[in-house]
This record gives structure tokens, sequence and C-alpha cells, in this order.
């Protein structure tokens, strides 16, 4: 590895490097027999809930008159072509504007970012931060304040000085730190459009050195105890924060993906913890902060990894608040917490662990939610469960608890992967985003891709067939799979499935590669990731794929962001980003006339044109007639 340059490498190829498929399957294929029978397709596939209703899957959720109205009325844009420019395309009739830039100051004494020479080690706590995803909007008295995610960094870019961007000292370390995390920021719309409100009592920075408490289950577990905190409750930090949540009381969550590259091994011979390898903890890092920072360090502090993983809670309204990891919803490499209240008032959230062969969760709390009431253990106080899914449409929801597990809740919280293979969960083509349809009982869950799909097994040796929710092999495509919960209640324990959508491309394929049937020449796309769904229903989907626009993805340009009609499975494409950048993370302003999209690591000089720096950035879209986007 050491001859590798990992600098550029995508999570999901980093993963690949510490766990290399081996040269032959360990299994029979068995693609042809699932995705040929017209019985599998027929049962499964099926694009709209009206479709759902009438097919094989039983009695499942009727669709509402909001989603029931003429499928013309449900987009309210002409549907724009694929297009693999430098820049962002928006349909006819609709602006866009950068609100937020990558090294862009929070506070009014603080500079942008130099482009030679980046970010000061001093003003890295103060400043946008990099590769942004996830969001929510919060409105707080008059005031609108965004809670966004900064998932990682390039460090060629931060550290320009240095070879292949890797820290020289412990203030470079700092910088690369201050720039992830999460930013909560105020913004306001103002003459010229959306900007970042300067000054502001809300505007802060969330970052790899911030203090925060640690609650549930695993709170004072010798597992997560170190010197520094030998209590087991405080620790420092969160870490490659990707989706996100809300909370009806009104919090953020965010959620912490691939922490697995910050921590390493100055001794090349020391032997990791069993436990490590399942989630691809190794000698070698993404950073190097192990060099500069003993915390990083496992053969200094072996627990410290475990103390990430988890979803945070954040007060977005309170600057002196301490962010909450709550162990709880298990240590994963979550993607998301999509939050909804079940029938009889307990907190439901649904959560992916984005690894090809994971799984998806969710966890139900003991109390119930009561408006103003207290809120402080419904994320700590619950049942995890994990997803199985039949093969015929059926489903259900595993508990994992030291009856079912043999293990002890601190384990199921800390190990939480182990946890959901010793119970036979279903292993997913790395389950990312989970959207619950605000006008409908019915949850998907956007099914990335998994080239390993049929040719290896996870990284806890679990084998990944073909078929069921997870229909090819080396599934370089993705595919959303949508549930309906049992007796139309989100905490019960079963469920029906099916597919909303297979991606693919029918130009180039003509089986079940080419996608399903509300796939055409016109709406193709690959890699479908972040999913959020709007207040009349509809989902609108967001891409983080191959933009090489060849060979498989000829025709499919650069991701995007297209929205889908639940009821009629109709799919049409309303946003392309820049080359290079992944479409992901958006939200909407109190009054629903503006989204704000997120545009991650774009390769291109965007937003600022040529000659600039490429920069993660959050742009704010608007109807030229003001009237409602979402």
């Amino acid at each position: 590895m050491a001859d590798i340059d990992t600098s550029k490498l995508s999570w999901d190829e980093w993963d690949e490097l510490q766990n290399p498929p081996p040269a032959e399957t360990d299994f029979d294929r068995v693609v042809e027999s699932a995705i040929s029978r017209r019985g599998f397709l027929g049962g499964i596939l099926a694009v709209g809930s009206a479709a759902a209703v009438m097919g094989t899957l039983g009695n499942l959720a009727s669709p509402t008159s909001a989603q029931a109205q003429d499928a013309a009325s449900r987009f309210a844009f002409k549907p724009i072509p694929a297009f693999t420019d430098n820049t962002v395309h928006v349909p006819e009739g609709y602006t866009w504007k950068p609100l937020a830039k990558w090294g862009q100051p929070l506070f009014s004494n603080v500079p942008d970012i130099d482009p030679v020479n980046g970010v000061s080690v001093e003003n890295s706590d103060k400043v946008f931060g990099e590769n942004t995803d996830g969001m929510e909007l919060f409105v707080i008295g008059d005031h609108q304040v965004i809670a966004v995610n900064h998932e990682y960094v390039n460090n060629e870019t931060n550290l320009p000085h240095n070879e292949k961007g890797m820290p020289k000292s412990a203030d470079d370390v700092k910088i690369l730190q201050n720039l992830q995390g999460v930013t909560v920021m105020e913004v306001a719309e103002r003459e010229n459009g959306w900007e970042i409100v300067l000054d502001s009592p809300f505007n802060r920075r969330i970052t790899h050195l911030t203090p925060m408490k640690i609650a549930g289950p695993a709170a004072g577990s010798d597992l997560i105890k170190t010197e520094a905190d030998p209590n087991g409750t405080d620790c420092l930090g969160t870490f490659n924060n990707c989706g996100a949540g809300k909370t009806p009381w009104g919090t953020y969550l965010t959620c912490e993906e691939n922490f697995n590259g910050y921590f390493g091994s100055t001794d090349p011979n020391f032997i990791m913890p069993d436990d490590f390898k399942r989630y691809g903890i190794a000698v070698e890092t993404r950073y190097g902060y192990e060099t500069f920072d003993p915390r990083f360090d496992v053969s200094k502090n072996p627990n410290e990894p475990r103390r990430a993983g988890y979803v945070v809670e954040i007060d977005p309204s309170d600057v002196s608040s301490s962010p909450i990891k709550r162990t709880a919803l298990g240590r994963i490499k979550h993607e998301n917490a999509a939050v909804v209240i079940a029938r009889d008032g307990r907190v439901v959230v649904y959560m992916g662990d984005d690894e090809r062969g994971e799984f998806l969760y969710k966890y139900v709390s003991n109390g119930v939610y009561v408006p103003g009431g207290d809120t402080s253990k419904l994320l700590d106080e619950g049942t995890l469960y994990v997803a199985k899914f039949v093969d015929d449409g059926n489903g259900e929801w595993l508990a994992l608890t030291p009856e079912t597990t043999g293990m002890k809740m601190d384990e199921i919280c800390v190990f939480t992967r182990q946890a959901a293979s010793k119970v036979g969960a279903t292993t997913m083509d790395r389950p990312e985003w989970v959207a619950i349809n605000p006008v409908a009982i019915e949850a998907y869950c956007a099914l990335t891709n998994n080239t390993n799909r049929g040719v290896k097994k996870n990284a806890g040796g679990d084998e990944m067939p073909v078929g069921g929710a997870n229909p090819r092999e080396k599934n370089a495509y993705g595919q959303i799979v949508r549930w309906y919960p049992e007796n139309e209640d989100h905490a019960g324990g079963k469920f029906k499935w099916d597919l909303f959508v297979m991606a693919g491309n029918p130009d180039v394929h003509k089986d079940a590669y080419a996608g399903s049937s509300n796939i055409n020449s016109g709406n193709m796309f690959n890699s479908p990731d972040g999913m959020m769904f709007d207040s009349t229903g509809l989902l609108w989907i967001q891409t983080d794929g191959e933009d090489t626009n060849e060979g498989d993805f000829l025709g499919q340009g650069n991701n995007q962001m297209l929205a889908g009609d639940p009821a009629t499975g109709r799919i049409e494409r309303f946003l392309t980003g820049p080359k290079g950048g992944e479409v992901t993370g958006m939200t909407w302003s109190a009054d629903k006339r503006t989204v704000f999209v997120g545009i991650q690591h774009p390769d291109a000089p965007f937003p600022d044109g040529e000659g600039k720096l490429p920069r993660s950035t959050v742009v704010a879209i608007k109807r030229a007639d003001n009237a409602l986007v979402g």
C-alpha cells in the first residue's frame, strides 16, 4: 500500500484496499436466475405505489389524493438533459446562486480562502468547511439557521505546499481537523439573494476537536474508556460527517460515516484488535493525524476508534451546547438518520450502513415524543433493529438484544455490524440515505451500487448472494428499495417491500442492467445516494457515481438531481452538477421558495470559473417567478 497514492481514492476504493476481493468467487453466481425470471421482476419491481397496491405484494398503503393527481402537474419544471461541463444546470425558469463556499468566512474579521496558501490554522475553525454534505434548515424565532456537514478534506488543496498534502506539523493536522465536521450558520435572503449572516450568534463550527458527550448504553463502557477519558463519557470531535437528520424537537443529527480512515498506527507491528477489520481500521490512514496527534494512534489509544461511528445530536439554537453521541443508534458507517413518529408516539430512526454488503437499521424508542416534553432519553433508551428482506416481497425487523445476539448491550452498540451478522440480516448494496414519505406510510433507501455483489463476501464474511432487493451481480448502477410498514406503523416488526427504481443504461444494455421500466434515455443515472422528500411527497434523488460518460455510463453525464413521483414511478432530471462533483444534501427555506443543494468535491473550477479553485459549495435555487419549489 505504501506505493499507492491513496489521497484521491474514494472511501469505497479505500475500503477495498483494506478488504481486497479474492481471485475467484467464493460461492455460485446466481444472477441469471434472479434477474431473468418473469415472476421475480413482475412481483418485486413495482415502480409506483399504485402499481404495488395492484400487484402481488398484498394490500399496501394506498396513494393519497396528493399522490394520485395528474402526473404532469407533479413536476413544476421542464426536465433537463445530461451535461458534462463545469457548472450547475437547472430547468428553464429557475436560477441558482452560491450561498456558501469552502473557505468562506462565517465572521466579519476573517478573510476568504487564500487561493495559493489555503486557510490559516488561526482561521480554520471560523470558515465554511470543505466537502459539504447533508444539511437541514431550522427556524429559530425570526432566524433561519442551516446546519451542514463537511464530510472530508482534500489534503493537497488545504496543505498545498506539502508533498501529497500530508501534514508536517501539529498545526497542519489542526487545519485538516478544523475544516471537517459541521457548520451551523444563520442565512438570510437579501437584495442580492441568499447570504450567510456574518457574526450571527448562531454561527459556529463543530470539528474534530470539539468537546462532546457520549450517551446511551455504551456510555461508561470499558470498550470506549481511554486514558484521557477514564469514565467513557466525554470525547473530542465528530468525523466524516455524511448524511443528516432532523428531530421533531428541533435538533440536528449528523452522521459519522467513514471514520476508519482517520485512525492508524505509528507502530507498523502493532497487532490490531479483532474488531478493527470489520470496520476497516488499518495501520495506514488518509490524513496522517497519528503522526502528530496520539489520539489517532491506535497503538497508543486502541479504544479511540470505538468512540467514532455514531449519530451525533446537535442543538443549533444554543451555541454553548455540547453535541451528544447517541450510541443506542449503533456504531456503523452511518449515511443519514431519517426520523418519524410512530402511531403510538414513539420515535423511529431509519439508518443505512454505507459499505458493500452491510445492513439497513431501525431504532425505536421506549418513550413517546410529547411536544414540549423531555426528549433527553428518546435517542438513548430503545431497541435497535436490522432488516431482513425475503425474496417474495416480505421482510422483518430483527431485534439486536442480548437475547438475540448473545452480546452485552454496550457490545451491541459498539460492534453493531457483528451483532447484525449474528441475527442473519440481509446484506445490502451500500445502503445510503433513507427518506420517509410525508404523505404516505412508506420509506425508501438508496442502494447506491455494489460491484462485489455475487462475487465476494462482506468484510465480516457474510455472503452477498444475488436476489431479492439486490437483484444484479456486480451492480454498478444501484437501485432504490421501498418498504411499507406493517399496519401502516413505522414501529411495526414486519413490512412489505418492492423496488421503486433500478438505475441503469438502456442505451447500452437490453437486460436488467438497462434499468427498470421507469428508466429511459432521457432520465438515466447511476449510483443514487442522497434522497429527500419535499412537503408535497415528491422524492428528490441525488447521485454520487461515475461521470466518465463512457462505456456502461455513456450518456449519463455528470452527477445530478432528479425528482421521482412515488405514485407513478415517473422520474425526471432537475439539476446537473459540475464535472467531478457529487450532488449531495438538500434542504428548503422556511417559505419553500428556495431549495439549497450541496455540490461536493468538484474537479472543475466551480463555482468561481476558470483559473479559480474548485470549491465545494451550497447553492440556492429559486424559481424566477418566486413560486414554491417544494
